[in-house]
């Protein structure tokens, strides 16, 4: 039977597919400007590559630092969608303001920003999950999510594209037509959250007669002692730790990966463009096959898919190569993160889902940096940027075993 997603269902995937049009931007056209930014300066492919990890790293850092004390203070009555738009809308100007600076070095600085904020806004969003949907519902709601973001932000994304491949025969220049790609992005990004913040109603909260900072703060303290008790909790984190940290790596250096190998530009992006449109029928069957397959299983078998698709990448020489791995990566990206916001969202404290998500969150978007930081070594030491990326395999494997102990409990 098909699931008939509620209004506020359908309210709370529209900001999947607003925010997914900079998750896009981030990991096609963005990287692609960067490159072009850090030619005109004189560096190197390989340090491109560098520079570029070593940034989403220092973005990553500052989300572990950040997403527990905003997730933990969006537990109050009243205070998660307040939150919620004090990490969307600088977010959004961040990335507006990113289509106005030729500095190669000014550019990661604001990217940095923007970043950070979009990767925040979503430990608030994904924590309220718990609010808009039932136990029973959040595999296949939170496959929506992912699966509807996937094919939505295609429709900015194809507009961007024509800007920054047809910037000559529209009469622009490409420092005009990435300025528009960046507005246009930032502008549907906030447009498909107002029906959200329209509707949202927080149901499950932490009550509190102290101070709304300090009583967040000691409560943030309390959560790892909370770990400790509950160990299917804890390892599931350990183990999304690794898995998850190798599935970002991918989607945010993918087009600097392609890029370095010195691919055709335009085959990349179309590649990726691929990607999403494969993510949306293949988020959506993993959805439905969570009705009669273990959540467990279904990770199980996408960590081991990753592992191979990193081991591929190895290989990697020619475009064909490239729209093999957009094929396979589009298949299990969308499923691997849907199921394990939805796991993890059912088996901890409803009332406290900002504070655990702000440590899942830890664990995944804000622990990335073990990724990035690896393929950039990795090809720095190696000369290699197919050895960087092959590094990866580890990461998966890590995280497979270590999840197997989390189904035994």
């Amino acid at each position: 039977m098909k699931l008939k997603l509620t209004s506020l269902e359908k309210r709370w995937v529209l900001y999947d597919v607003g925010n997914s049009a900079f998750t896009m931007l981030i990991s096609t056209i963005m990287p692609i400007y960067f490159n072009y930014l850090a030619g005109n300066a004189g560096i190197s492919d390989v340090d491109y590559l560098a520079y570029w990890g070593y940034a989403i790293s220092l973005s990553t850092i500052l989300v572990a630092v950040l997403g527990p004390v905003l997730g933990t203070l969006s537990d109050l009555s009243g205070w998660k969608k307040v939150v919620f738009m004090v990490t969307l809308f600088p977010g959004a100007l961040g990335c507006v303001f990113l289509g106005f600076t030729s500095s190669w070095l000014w550019f990661l600085v604001l990217f940095v920003i923007a970043k950070s904020a979009y990767s925040l806004s979503l430990v608030i969003y994904d924590s309220m999950l718990t609010d808009v949907t039932s136990p029973q519902r959040m595999d296949e709601v939170s496959a929506h999510g992912y699966a509807w973001g996937y094919i939505g932000s295609c429709i900015p994304f194809i507009l961007c594209l024509m800007l920054v491949l047809l910037y000559e025969s529209i009469g622009i220049s490409m420092e005009t037509a990435m300025a528009g790609a960046f507005i246009l992005t930032a502008f549907w990004w906030v447009l498909m959250s107002l029906p959200l913040l329209k509707s949202y109603r927080q149901h499950h909260f932490v009550e509190t007669k102290d101070h709304p900072v300090r009583s967040s703060g000691k409560r943030l303290l309390q959560i790892f002692g909370e770990l400790r008790d509950n160990p299917k909790v804890l390892l599931f984190l350990i183990a999304f730790f690794f898995y998850i940290d190798g599935v970002y790596t991918i989607i945010d250096m993918a087009t600097a990966y392609g890029t370095a190998l010195g691919l055709d530009t335009t085959g990349l992006l179309l590649a990726l463009l691929l990607t999403q449109i494969v993510a949306f029928p293949a988020a959506l069957c993993f959805g439905r096959l969570s009705r009669k397959v273990s959540g467990a299983k279904l990770i199980l078998v996408c960590i081991g898919a990753y592992f191979l698709i990193a081991l591929y990448g190895i290989t990697l020489t020619h475009q064909y190569q490239f729209w093999i791995l957009a094929v396979c990566v589009g298949i299990f990206q969308g499923a691997i993160q849907s199921i394990s916001r939805a796991y993890y969202a059912r088996i901890i404290p409803e009332e406290k889902s900002g504070e655990y998500f702000g440590v899942y969150d830890i664990c995944g978007k804000g622990a990335s940096f073990m990724g990035t930081m690896l393929v950039s070594a990795v090809s720095q030491a190696t000369g290699s940027t197919n050895l960087g990326v092959g590094a990866l395999s580890v990461m998966f494997l890590i995280g497979f075993f270590v999840f197997l102990r989390v189904d035994k409990k």
